[in-house]
């Protein structure tokens, strides 16, 4: 069914059905098809195996090894193979080369290891070679980010499996980025990287990363752009050169935030040529003349490390998001931040109170809420969610990218919820069988909610599936997208620019995926499953070249 397009923000369309949308990719829709990780021997590995059982001596098999190794530094890992019985998967072989003091190696993949049987995700060895490799048969739509980590402690190999299981969570503290992988995403809370791969069907994200990387193996994303001709629907379009793209300007500035009864760092982004310090509104101005909005959580990591900053130039430039603002207070730390986000009264207070009108003050940002979008990760998202439903008049818009919905009153910090599956605390509570929330006050409608949610995510399409419908039933505009992926910066990175597009974007016809150009803060309601965009649909890269 094709979506419907409407321009006007009032729209009173009837949203209570499901829109499967999948936009001008030109990605096969696989939603079909088992996105469960297999176990699986890729077909390059098979083939060195067989070479090495059938060399004639020690230096033949050197020589195989070795011409393996220089074939992965050129190819770049994880390897990405097809596979006869299976077109719409591959086989992503992780590879890792040890020495004699390597014991065991461990891979540590976002949505593919299970972090309650890490035996699982042990590397293999390839008997007389320093090869050891995990082959995974993965969906061709997969993306994620992942480490690796080798054990060469001494001493007796656990076999209590119980003990291994101990070993290997400790073992985790010390894995880091797979040497022959190039492209790379901050690890949160630490300084580190994590690897990022992409499978070929994996929705493309052509305006993240920085264009001002120190070049290959700088740890630095580049931005995904066509090489010649006309780009893709959905791709980069400007033809402005990467480096002298009109630069944003990021402040960091310090609130005393009343509320918290702290102080608070908050990342400031203005667009190219925003004229600072200008009184909230001048007479006869109209609100049409100031900038969109978006308040989103953890600033530090997106402006900190994610390079937000250079993506949003490229998508101002690229005329596919009109100039915005974007307020970011930072996270502090991780005993901060759970103390803090989740459906708590006075961080969004903070947030609304405090930090809007502060800025509103000295920069002309909108002061329509379906111009301001609030988003988050995680216990962000959660933040966002409760932002969007008891403050409907300043946060007309939200993003919930994995939503932490086990969250409720009462936890202890850090704790997940012991009933982490069926109806979630903040469906109930919008539901208004608790304290009971209207869905918007004093004639404000209620916010247009878009979550984005993992494949490999445990019951977080439930939790999410059970607040969608009570928001619908409330009469909230509501959007989701399935990513074959996990709970991963490496996929937010991209989402978060599709609901953007969606929410605020020029419409100037630069598709990012499903739904692009119907906005789903002008009415439409659109459920977009697993084939979905994330941040436009340029070229995809296998293999070496991968949110």
């Amino acid at each position: 069914m094709a979506p419907t397009s409407a321009t006007d923000p009032t729209d009173s369309t009837d949203l209570t059905d499901s829109i499967d949308l999948f936009g001008p990719t030109g990605l096969p829709d696989l939603t079909g098809l088992d996105a469960t990780p297999r176990p699986v021997t890729g077909p390059r590995v098979a083939r060195l195996a067989r070479q090495l059982q059938s060399a004639r001596d020690a230096a033949a098999r050197d020589a195989l090894t070795e011409a393996f190794w220089a074939e992965a530094a050129r190819s770049g890992t994880p390897l990405v193979e097809e596979l006869d019985d299976a077109p719409g998967h591959r086989a992503v072989t992780f590879l890792w080369r040890g020495h004699r003091a390597t014991r065991r190696v461990l891979l540590l993949a976002r949505g593919v290891t299970d972090r309650d049987r890490l035996a699982d995700s042990l590397l293999h060895h390839l008997p007389g070679t320093d090869i050891w490799y995990l082959g995974h048969r993965l969906r061709a739509d997969h993306r994620g980010s992942y480490r690796m980590v080798a054990d060469i402690s001494a001493g007796a190999v656990p076999v209590d499996p119980a003990l291994l299981q101990r070993r290997l969570l400790a073992l985790r503290a010390h894995a880091g980025a797979d040497p022959l992988n190039r492209d790379r995403v901050p690890a949160r809370w630490r300084d580190a990287e994590d690897s990022v791969f992409a499978l070929p069907a994996a929705p493309p994200q052509p305006w993240t990363g920085s264009p001002h990387a120190d070049g290959p193996g700088s740890g630095a994303p580049s931005l995904d752009v066509p090489p010649s001709g006309s780009p893709p629907s959905g791709g980069r379009r400007s033809g402005v050169p990467l480096d002298v793209i009109p630069r944003g300007t990021v402040e960091r500035h310090t609130l005393a935030a009343g509320v918290l009864g702290a102080e608070r760092d908050v990342w400031v982004y203005l667009p190219p040529d925003a004229v600072p310090y200008r009184p909230t509104r001048g007479p006869g101005e109209r609100d049409g003349h100031r900038l969109p909005l978006l308040v989103l959580c953890d600033g530090d990591m997106w402006f900190g490390r994610l390079g937000l900053r250079d993506t949003v130039d490229a998508l101002i430039a690229d005329g596919v998001l009109p100039p915005l603002a974007v307020l970011a207070p930072d996270a502090v730390g991780t005993a901060t931040r759970r103390l803090e986000l989740g459906g708590r009264e006075s961080y969004v207070s903070f947030l609304a109170d405090e930090v809007v009108p502060w800025a509103s003050a000295r920069w002309p940002l909108t002061g329509r809420p379906e111009r301001t979008v609030m988003a988050g990760q995680g216990l962000g998202g959660m933040t966002a969610l409760y932002a969007g439903l008891t403050r409907p008049e300043r946060f007309g818009a939200v993003v919930a990218q994995s939503p932490s919905l086990w969250w409720r009153p009462g936890l202890e910090p850090g704790t997940v919820a012991p009933d982490a599956v069926g109806t979630p605390w903040l469906a109930t509570l919008a539901a208004g069988l608790r304290d009971g929330l209207p869905s918007g006050r004093d004639g404000v409608r209620g916010a247009v909610v878009h979550f984005d949610v993992g494949l490999h995510e445990g019951a977080l399409a439930e939790h999410t599936e059970a607040l969608r419908a009570v928001l619908r039933a409330r009469g909230h505009r509501v959007t989701r997208t399935v990513h074959n992926g996990g709970h991963d910066y490496a996929c937010w990175r991209g989402l978060l620019v599709d609901a953007l597009v969606r929410l605020v974007g020029t419409g100037a016809g630069a598709s990012t995926g499903p739904g692009a150009g119907a906005g789903i803060g002008t009415g439409t309601a659109l459920d977009v499953a697993a084939a979905g965009s994330q941040g436009g649909s340029g070229p995809a890269r296998g293999s070496a070249g991968k949110p």
